[in-house]
C-alpha cells in the first residue's frame, strides 16, 4: 500500500481538544480515522515548530488520502498537509525510467 505522511498543524481550539484529550487519546482517534479509509497507522510524532504532529500512514490510494485530508481540514480545528511518500525501490524505478524534459530557454 502506498505510505503519505501527513504534516497537522492544530488551531488553538484544536490545541485545547489536544489538552483536554491527551495524545494517546489523539493516536487512537488518528488510528480510527484511517482505518476507516482502508488502511493502516504507522507513526504519530508530536513536534515542536511550525508542524505540531507528523503521522506516517498506509492508505489503498490517493482518493483516500484525500478523503482523510478533507475532512480533517473541515473540521476547522486542524489543518493539514499530505505528502507523498516513496520507497528505495520506487526511486530506483523512478530514476531508470527515461522521460523527456526541456529546461526554460533551451
Amino acid at each position: 500500500m502506498p505510505k503519505y505522511l501527513y504534516e497537522a498543524r492544530y488551531t488553538s481550539e484544536g490545541a485545547k481538544g489536544l489538552a483536554r484529550e491527551g495524545a494517546s487519546g489523539r493516536r487512537a482517534a488518528i488510528a480510527k480515522t484511517v482505518q476507516s479509509a482502508g488502511g493502516k497507522l504507522e507513526a504519530v510524532y508530536f513536534a515542536l515548530g511550525d508542524v505540531d504532529v507528523y503521522i506516517v500512514v498506509e492508505l489503498p490510494d490517493t482518493i483516500s488520502a484525500a478523503a482523510i485530508s478533507l475532512a480533517v481540514n473541515q473540521s476547522g480545528f486542524i489543518a493539514t498537509k499530505t505528502i507523498a511518500l516513496m520507497s528505495v525501490e520506487e526511486m530506483d524505478r523512478a530514476a531508470k525510467m527515461a522521460v523527456e524534459f526541456r529546461p526554460p530557454g533551451r
